[in-house]
């Protein structure tokens, strides 16, 4: 399968936090979630894809370019949309197409309007005047409107009420549908991520702790809920991480099927992304002592 961004052994260290060895791909017409909590690294590594930071080591390929050297191929067919992305306030809509024409050989108008007139924005506005949700909403019409080939977008769905978010997550399968686009899609809102990810990347403490399809990580993994008695007669190799509630153990297995035929439990719970991620960043390992 080609891959329309590849990370490699992406490398960047602050005093306070370092990235190590990011490493992911991002297949054609997919949609990958990029997941984690704050501080994790997502933001930083989107700045590193998008050359906005210089990374110390490693290779990061876009439409199978380099992005170090961000040319005019890369710019034309990448949207982008970032969280702490702002257009100055004194701008409006028509003022941002204008702007846009000029850069981009591919504007579209007609689907900047288009997009003004679903989100319900006025061309003729001050930004300063729209809520954030509207904010979010211009600045995901322009990212669409000049037909990109690739989507990177860090938060876009925030700030936006459930109807909203629907409305935008239509957009984005609806975008992946043509000329085989990709999105790579970084969000706290996992539920969004589980109606249209393709892909989920997890990265922990600057770190991909995996990144798999989301079909094998909710059909497969698995939350296993049991009694201290049972807990201890598991083995080890077992289970990924486990967590110790008022009354029982819980405990991320990789195969729920595997498990369910070695042990006599009864209850394992599917899973979701907020659950996977809790227990990947706040369970123990499996290191107890018998």
């Amino acid at each position: 399968m080609e891959n329309i961004l590849e990370i490699k052994n992406l490398c960047k260290k602050y005093d306070n936090f370092e990235l190590k060895n990011i490493t992911f791909n991002l297949p054609k017409g997919m949609i990958m979630g990029f997941i984690g909590e704050n501080g994790a690294g997502k933001t930083t590594t989107i700045k590193a894809i998008l050359d906005i930071i210089k990374g110390d080591s490693g290779v990061i390929k876009i439409f199978d370019l380099d992005s170090g050297k961000y040319n005019n191929k890369i710019k034309e067919d990448l949207g982008v949309v970032l969280d702490d992305m702002f257009f100055p306030e004194i701008l409006t809509p028509k003022d941002i197409n204008n702007t846009m024409k000029s850069i981009y050989k591919n504007w579209d108008t007609l689907m900047f309007n288009n997009y003004l007139k679903e989100f319900s924005l006025l061309p003729n506005k001050q930004i300063k005047t729209f809520s954030k949700g509207m904010r979010k909403k211009l600045e995901i019409a322009t990212a669409l409107s000049h037909h990109p080939k690739l989507l990177i977008l860090d938060e876009p769905t925030s700030g936006l009420d459930p109807v909203a978010r629907a409305q935008i997550i239509q957009i984005f399968q609806s975008f992946i549908e043509k000329d085989e686009c990709s999105i790579l899609f970084s969000s706290h809102i996992t539920t969004d991520l589980e109606h249209i990810a393709d892909y989920i990347t997890f990265i922990n403490n600057g770190e991909i702790a995996f990144s798999k399809t989301t079909n094998e990580l909710l059909d497969n993994y698995g939350i296993v809920k049991c009694g201290e008695k049972d807990f201890m007669n598991i083995n080890k190799e077992d289970y990924l991480k486990y967590r110790k509630t008022k009354y029982e153990y819980e405990l991320l297995v990789a195969n729920k099927k595997d498990f369910k035929a070695k042990y006599d439990i009864a209850v394992i719970d599917k899973i979701t992304l907020d659950d996977l991620m809790v227990l990947m960043i706040k369970g123990d390992l499996n290191d107890r002592v018998y």
